[in-house]
């Protein structure tokens, strides 16, 4: 945004440690509260700062979700200065401190300069907080093109702050008060229609407003903005413009009006007569111009200390104090001291990449360490992450703490949110986009669009040079991996083998998976998830993350020896394990054999010995993986269709034992005996037990667990789930490969009520469990669906599946949250083990319930996306082994309502009376009560 300075953030997690800093220091301008602060409640936090005479702005930042809601519809919020809801978008930030800034300059900057103000009246804190970095995104951009008329540099940054001032309102008054104080200087009004004035909510206050500003100044362009369609032909009346709220590109519009009517140095190398024989603008440069400059010209300089001179204006202290003492007598000979400076410059470059995230550039991009983007805007939820713990595994020197092992972020290039709103903008993608239910129509003209930044794609085409292994091109959008709604597996993700001779082909392929990504947000499977969100499908964006694959090529299988997911909190321990001790689910090859919903190895990296899932040896051959996937390297991917399942195929583990990557991570079935034994020397079948590694700890998988797990907790003061790969088929001399490939808070319901669920009789009952994920009370369910138990039979399992999405549709069309209940389990991948419904078929549900069929217990699914999803809607969950007499579901009672309407296998209820669920989220119990 080409502003003079970014201001610098203070990182504090107590409110009392805040207050004392801001005391001691007296140097902050803002302070800037979440919800959730460790000892008190923000609302008491910013009432103790002004009581300790801070006379700093407090700010409340928090997510847009139900505890936000609830606590704006009921908490007196006048206290902060102004509150503001984080939706993903960083720029929020910089909209804080603008809003704050204009507030506060606003008389003088007016009075001196003549600076022209902008009025903005909105009582919606989201809207407000969806506009202000909109508004200022576009005011900054057009003072970057007033600077570059600018004389000299204080002439630039004075055309920067001399833009429009933006003043934010939520009454008639306070608007009213600012347009006759700077009556002469406003540029233009952008107002909703219904709002306070008088104390009261009056539902044509922003009518009144711009009828009023019309009578003095006809001139004066006015953007009104209402729910309300009506209020067009009264906007028009006056001559003000308008906007439909609800319109699906309200943010655009916006832009659109805006634009419509709203009108240090380089270092330069001499000779000491004073001609000029080189010029370098960065590090790079500078590096490159030593290597040619005269010998005279470098004396010169050296001898001056005009090196570290210019790294202190830089700001590159560390590197400047670390020349500065150096002096050209040390050095024998101009060529010693060339290759000095040279080799501190390249040290120095490449120990800054190291736990950082820099621009791309070819020169500079090392394919073993560098986290690099491409292009401007957000990173996304997922990049974000994965520059977060790739910082904590710098700061805490993680990185080579464990004997032979490397653990690592894999190197990757991230595509910022800016090429993907040029994209999808000089496309003209976004209406056909937003409004299109078709997805093949919407993948083929995304397949088609031509226009692509070339600066973007020639960026590749250098990361292709130096990149010829397996990659693998992954989403992160704006939203992706929140706190509050993850969108875990609602994008797309490829992998490609990268490994054609011809790089125009390989960067053709690529370009065509990164429009595909991008296509991925308008899909109907994104649609219906954020429709159940309380975010706009056009707030998101999409960065494209291009990350080196971990594995290593075997007899043309590309694949890591496994790869998993571990969590901090286990929604489901087995006694002893408590929920605290966390949870792992382990694969061999590629991760989609989790994150399909597949059954996976599981165990806790604090009791490791413990597979409580496996009783009998018959569990260990059935309920173990038996398969893994692998990136086919010689497959010849269509371009056109980018069909993943022609690269990413199924092996048996009988591939893998002749690939030798079991031999640290399985067993061996002996059929004359009955018996499992640990490793792969006896013959007989193999068994992924990973027992070589859990029990004799030929690799520190569970140690690097608790310690990741235990780092990233403590990063994001929440529970986390990290997805992994390991990869021990490396060069002789190589330490064994540990790869952090995805880190993201998991949700977890914040109500923490101990719920009395156990006070009822079992007749007033329809279900209880002890294996229950949630919390709280639910009691406007009215709708049943289920599945007949007495037609259930696994080999009919798919069409249950369709089934149920039927009726999840048609609820979903009436607003009607319901319960469903199946048999078997919901999600997986494996019709035999229940019904394979994806998410987007359920997603209406409000509660789930799942039962064992026969004497077969059903083991919850913990590592997939589909899990992930249920927790994040809150929904609440449970699972029921009816051979447990703590376990219960009154199918008879079901059976005997009145079916509203059925399908072959599937029924749905309609009950006059809603449902009660209760879940004790403490103790993993709840139970659902029958309509009085």
């Amino acid at each position: 945004m080409s502003l003079s300075h970014a201001p610098e953030l203070v990182h504090i997690s107590s409110g009392a440690e805040a207050i004392r800093t801001a005391l001691d220091e007296r140097k902050f301008d803002l302070i800037i509260t979440t919800l959730h602060i460790e000892d008190m409640s923000p609302i008491a936090f910013a009432r103790r700062v002004k009581e300790a005479g801070l006379d700093i702005p407090v700010v409340l930042l928090g997510y847009d979700n139900r505890e936000m809601s609830e606590l704006l519809a009921t908490k007196d919020f006048s206290i902060f200065d102004k509150v503001f809801i984080w939706q993903g978008d960083y720029r929020i930030v910089l909209a804080i401190i603008k809003f704050l800034e204009d507030r506060n300059n606003v008389e003088n900057d007016t009075k001196k300069v003549g600076v022209q103000s902008i009025i903005l009246i909105e009582d919606n804190v989201r809207f407000y907080s969806s506009y202000l970095p909109i508004i200022y995104t576009e005011i900054l951009k057009q003072s970057q093109n007033l600077m570059s008329e600018g004389l000299n540099l204080s002439h630039k940054y004075l055309r920067m702050r001399a833009r429009p001032k933006i003043l934010l309102c939520t009454t008639f008054e306070e608007g009213w008060e600012y347009f006759e104080k700077y009556e002469e200087y406003v540029l233009g009004i952008i107002s909703d229609v219904d709002f306070k004035k008088e104390g009261r909510h009056d539902p044509n206050a922003g009518i009144e407003f711009a009828r009023k500003v019309k009578e003095r100044h006809s001139d004066i362009p006015i953007l009104l903005q209402s729910t309300i369609g009506e209020n067009e032909i009264k906007a028009g009346e006056i001559g003000a413009d308008f906007l439909i709220k609800n319109s699906p590109t309200l943010l655009e519009d916006l832009k659109k009006f805006m634009l419509n009517n709203f009108g240090f140095g380089d270092f330069v190398f001499k000779t000491p007569e004073g001609k000029e024989v080189g010029r370098a603008k960065n590090l790079l440069e500078l590096e490159r111009q030593l290597k040619k400059i005269p010998d005279e010209s470098l004396l010169y300089h050296a001898s001056r200390n005009h090196f570290s001179n210019w790294l202190i204006a830089r700001t590159e202290f560390w590197l400047a104090h670390r020349l500065r003492p150096q002096k050209v007598t040390d050095f024998a000979t101009p060529d010693d001291l060339r290759q000095s400076l040279i080799n501190s410059l390249r040290e120095f470059r490449k120990s800054r990449q190291v736990g950082i995230i820099s621009d791309f550039n070819k020169e500079s991009f090392d394919p073993t360490i560098t986290f690099a983007r491409i292009g401007g805007g957000s990173m996304g939820g997922k990049a974000r992450g994965l520059g977060f713990v790739n910082r904590l595994l710098s700061d805490f020197e993680v990185r080579y703490h464990f004997k032979g092992v490397k653990i690592f972020v894999p190197s990757a290039v991230v595509i910022g949110t800016e090429i993907f709103d040029y994209f999808v903008n000089n496309n003209n993608l976004l209406d056909f986009a937003l409004r299109s239910d078709n997805d093949a129509d919407i993948k083929k003209k995304f397949l088609n669009a031509r226009k692509f930044p070339k600066d973007v794609v020639e960026a590749l085409k250098d990361f292709l040079t130096i990149v010829k292994t397996p990659i693998a091109v992954r989403s992160s959008s704006l939203l992706e991996d929140s706190q509050d709604q993850p969108f875990a597996g609602v994008y797309d993700t490829f992998m490609l083998p990268n490994n054609e001779k011809s790089l125009e082909l390989r960067l053709e392929k690529l370009l065509k998976t990164i429009k595909r990504i991008y296509a991925s947000i308008y899909l109907k499977k994104s649609k219906d998830y954020i429709r159940m969100t309380s975010y706009r499908l056009e707030e998101e964006k999409m960065a494209v993350i291009i990350q080196m694959l971990v594995g290593a090529d075997h007899n043309g299988k590309f694949y890591p020896e496994f790869s998993g997911v571990a969590k901090s909190y286990n929604y489901y321990p087995i006694s002893p394990l408590k929920s605290s001790d966390g949870i792992a689910a382990v694969a061999p090859g590629l991760g989609k054999y989790i994150v399909d919903g597949e059954m996976p190895l599981r165990f806790s990296p604090k009791h490791p010995s413990r597979l409580t899932q496996f009783s009998t040896i018959d569990d260990m051959l059935n309920f173990t993986p038996n398969h893994f996937y692998a990136l086919d390297l010689n497959s010849e991917f269509k371009v056109e269709t980018l069909d993943e399942e022609r690269m990413i195929k199924k092996y048996t583990l009988q591939a893998a034992l002749e690939d030798g990557t079991l031999n640290f991570t399985c067993s061996t079935y002996s059929k004359d005996n009955n018996r499992i034994y640990d490793g792969a020397e006896r013959a007989g079948p193999k068994v992924f037990s990973l027992a070589p590694i859990l029990k004799y700890k030929l690799f520190p998988l569970t140690d690097i667990l608790n310690l990741l797990l235990e780092m990233s907790s403590w990063g994001t003061a929440s529970p986390v789930e990290i997805e992994f790969a390991v990869n021990l088929s490396v060069p002789q001399g190589k330490p064994a490969e540990f790869a952090l490939l995805q880190m993201r808070p998991m949700v977890i319901d914040s109500e923490l009520e101990e719920l009395d669920a156990t006070d009822y009789s079992e007749e007033s009952l329809l279900c209880k469990s002890n294996r229950v994920l949630g919390n709280g009370i639910k009691n406007d369910i009215r709708d049943i669906v289920y599945v007949n138990r007495r037609k259930f039979e696994t080999k009919y399992t798919s069409i249950m599946a369709e089934e149920v999405e039927y009726f999840n549709n048609k609820l979903i069309g009436m607003r009607a949250p319901y319960l469903l209940i199946g048999i078997g389990r919901w999600g997986s991948l494996d019709p035999w083990l229940g019904i394979p419904v994806k998410w987007e078929q359920i997603n209406g549900a409000a509660a789930i319930i799942e039962s064992n069929y026969g004497n077969t217990n059903i083991v919850p699914s913990q590592g997939s996306h589909f899990f992930q999803n249920l927790t994040s809607f809150k929904v609440g969950y449970f699972s029921v082994n009816q051979i447990d007499k703590d376990n219960y579901i009154d199918w008879d009672w079901l059976d005997k309502l009145d079916v509203e309407e059925e399908k072959i296998y599937t029924k749905r209820i309609r009950l006059e009376k809603p449902l009660t669920i209760k879940i004790n989220g403490q103790k993993n119990f709840g139970i659902i009560l029958k309509p009085e």
